[in-house]
């Protein structure tokens, strides 16, 4: 590793959702904050999501493995979030489905605690959020 960060990008999305959206938005938050997409390590969200044709394609493009973790495992994160979002809660079981789900990825690949690298970016139909792997 040369000093970079390993990094866990966490998805949240509307239903039908492409991945032209998702891939927009990752590509510009790496670029707005000076990562490249290399580092990236994988992708996740919630399981809701497991079956989500873009989310699918996106994993497919990048060649990156995409986990999914149910509400139970994500609502265990929300201390550590940047935002509370009722709406999640409402549809989903827990407060944010990006940063949750990149920092639960994150704790289980990683020796120590993750660390949230960008908190959530929201575009039309899609949120992310960048957690690193030390």
């Amino acid at each position: 590793m040369n000093g970079k960060p390993i990094l866990v990008v966490g998805l949240g999305c509307q239903r039908g959702c492409p991945a032209s959206a998702l891939r927009a938005l990752l590509d510009q938050t790496l670029q707005a904050h000076g990562m490249s997409l290399d580092q990236v390590q994988a992708l996740a969200s919630i399981d809701l999501k497991r079956d989500e044709p873009g989310l699918l394609e996106l994993a497919g493009q990048l060649s990156l493995p995409l986990k999914c973790f149910n509400a139970e495992e994500l609502a265990g994160y929300k201390t550590r979030l940047s935002h509370l979002s009722e709406i999640a809660f409402e549809r989903t079981g827990c407060h944010g489905v990006a940063e949750s789900a990149a920092l639960a990825l994150a704790d289980r690949l990683g020796t120590s605690p993750a660390t949230l690298l960008i908190t959530r970016q929201k575009a039309a139909q899609a949120t992310l959020a960048l957690a690193a792997i030390s």
